[in-house]
């Protein structure tokens, strides 16, 4: 969608011309708001793993979904499931989870044979883990791509016949593949069909995909190392830690692994999508959280996912250590050492509640950490600069250490970061901006309309306003450079090009700490393309720049947390990353200039044989 350019007379305090992003134009799709005589959750049967594990290991849980009118099929404010075919001619049966009758049996029977059933996992799965981020960041969210002028993504449960499934942000949609199975796993024979939306783990994962574009549009541009690997490791982070939401599910893994998260017994925690990873030929899920697999730039964009993964469970498992030792020693007469046999049914109930509430507390700190990292190029180390920044806004009194535990653990997995003095708390924190910039008074809070809550903001125009307050402050020559905005001509470009600077989003968040704190903020993106053009000696490529911007209520920009065009060998990374045989997965050369081959997140679920070739 192509925003209008926001141009400004020259004068003092004004900037150069500037652009708002599509996201600002549109209003953002709202979660539906129940009426007093509405229930509060929809009773929804679905797998807690997949169909290939046994419903006496917890695998078919009851989950408690929001609550909304649901129009024809399953048609609600944030999802439209769709019963199509990837062949357009073959239409399966469609849902319909208004039936009374359907609803006091708690929706349809888990089944692999019924296509109602795949309808309602992924609404349902889809429901939860939107949820779990509006929790997490406070706010409503938009939809990237497509779904963002419609403000209902589409999912196609069954929307190729081949083992992939994937995110389409050009088409607004999620689809979700089914294929014959080449080895056997759990209950499921050889060539039989294996359906990725029966699995939980494969739902999440690609609805994640699609709330980070709406977060962050440029992190499916695939422009490093790691940008990929993080679309990947977050998505399965998110998959993980909802695997803890299932009490049945929980209890039985705690029970059999004798209270260690890292037991091969207590696989259903850590591990991701069973049934999908060894139904392809492989014998061993998709991804694991107990991989021991370490950083290292030139792995796989998947396999570098699973170092973050890995990463973030370390963390959860020695923090989940020291909340439940006391339960162990209590247990044990104060030996620590568990007897054998079957723990007691009190300790595994201890051990469940503790681990499922720390699951929701790590979601939310991993969530919210997104808010806090620069706009593109991400690399692994700093969403660990973001969770430190993040967390230490939020909650102050760190007793349990989760921040040392996230530090540690990244370092062990040998994460490090450029231009970071030491692995302490202080010198990963964001910093605030180098130049004293003036209080935008225009934002402050006092100045901002709402629609009723602080997550929603009054509408687009309102919307527009903040945009235009900050891009004329971040656009100004004395201070442009704190936002990571190049201006047109600036030697250090050479002979590169620059866009307009994008005001890509600007959005007000509340967030609620362990301790009750609450805190207020706005939370904006500003983006700018720099376009390397192609000669003698020389491919063309592009790449971006600019800053995620923290305001305070009062108007005070308290981080700018940059990506600078003209930053320390920004261009020379990004012609290696290029030039790499990783990139050919995504990139191709056309008139002697780098340009993207495709839907980013479908090259990117493509199985490994087919990668390879």
């Amino acid at each position: 969608m192509a925003a209008p350019a926001f141009d400004r007379s020259p004068g003092v305090g004004l900037g150069q011309s500037y652009t708002l992003g599509p996201l600002i134009a549109a209003r953002v799709p709202v979660a539906y708001q129940r009426e007093p005589e509405d229930p509060l959750y929809r009773r929804l049967r679905i797998f807690a793993a997949d169909p290939s594990v046994s419903k006496l290991e917890g695998n078919v849980v009851v989950a408690e979904v929001p609550y909304e009118p649901l129009g024809d099929g399953l048609v609600g404010r944030l999802f439209d499931v769709r019963s199509e075919d990837w062949d357009p001619n073959t239409i399966w049966r469609r849902a319909d989870l208004e039936d009374h009758a359907t609803l006091l049996r708690e929706g349809y029977d888990p089944s692999e044979s019924d296509p109602r059933f795949h309808q309602q996992m992924v609404y349902a799965v889809a429901s939860l883990v939107h949820r779990s981020f509006r929790r997490a960041l406070g706010r409503q969210l938009a939809w990237g791509g497509a779904a963002l002028s419609t403000g209902r993504l589409k999912i196609y449960p069954f929307g190729l016949e081949e083992d992939n499934a994937y995110y389409d942000a050009e088409a607004g949609e999620l689809r979700f593949g089914y294929f014959q199975a080449e080895n056997p796993a759990g209950r499921t024979q050889q060539h039989s069909h294996v359906f990725t939306a029966l699995s939980h783990d494969v739902v999440t994962h690609e609805l994640t995909h699609a709330l980070i574009d709406g977060l962050r549009a440029q992190f499916l541009t695939p422009s490093g190392p790691d940008v990929a690997a993080f679309h990947e490791g977050f998505s399965d982070v998110v998959a993980l830690f909802h695997h803890f939401g299932f009490r049945e599910a929980l209890r039985n893994a705690i029970r059999r692994g004798r209270g260690d998260l890292r037991s091969p017994q207590a696989r259903y925690l850590y591990e991701i999508a069973q049934q999908f990873g060894r139904s392809g030929g492989e014998d061993r899920p998709l991804r694991s959280a107990a991989s021991e697999r370490r950083y290292d730039r030139t792995l796989e964009c998947h396999d570098l996912g699973e170092v973050f993964l890995g990463a973030i469970y370390d963390a959860f498992c020695t923090v989940f250590r020291r909340k439940t030792e006391r339960y162990i020693q209590l247990a044990t007469g104060g030996s620590g050492v568990l007897p054998r046999g079957e723990l007691h049914p009190v300790l595994v109930d201890l051990l469940s509640e503790k681990a499922a509430g720390l699951a929701e507390q790590f979601l939310s700190i991993v969530v919210r950490a997104i808010d806090y990292c620069p706009p593109v190029d991400l690399h692994l180390g700093e969403f660990l600069q973001a969770i430190v920044t993040a967390d230490r806004e939020l909650v102050q009194d760190d007793r349990w250490a989760y921040r040392e535990a996230f530090i540690d653990a990244f370092r062990a997995r040998g994460v490090y970061l450029r231009n970071v003095s030491s692995l302490s708390e202080d010198a990963l924190a964001w910093k605030p901006p180098r130049k004293s910039i003036p209080p935008i008074t225009a934002l402050s809070f006092a100045e901002l309309q709402f629609a009723g809550d602080p997550g929603c903001p009054a509408g687009p125009d309102e919307v527009k306003r903040q945009a235009c307050a900050l891009g004329d402050v971040a656009t100004d020559p004395r201070y442009r450079e704190e936002f990571g905005i190049a201006a047109q001509g600036d030697a250090r470009l050479g002979d590169a090009r620059v866009d307009l600077p994008q005001i890509e989003s600007i959005r007000s968040v509340r967030r609620a700490g362990p301790d009750g704190r609450v805190v207020f903020d706005l939370v904006a993106e500003i983006t700018q393309k720099c376009t390397v053009p192609r000669k003698k000696g020389q491919r063309g490529f592009s790449f971006w720049g600019g800053s995620t911007v923290i305001v305070d209520p009062d108007g005070e920009i308290r981080y700018t947390i940059l990506k600078s065009l003209v930053g320390y060998q920004r261009r020379e990374r990004r012609l290696e990353f290029l030039e790499d045989a990783r990139a050919a997965q995504f990139w191709d050369l056309k008139n002697d200039t780098y340009v993207l081959k495709g839907a980013v997140t479908r090259l990117l679920h493509a199985r490994r044989k087919d990668r390879d070739r």
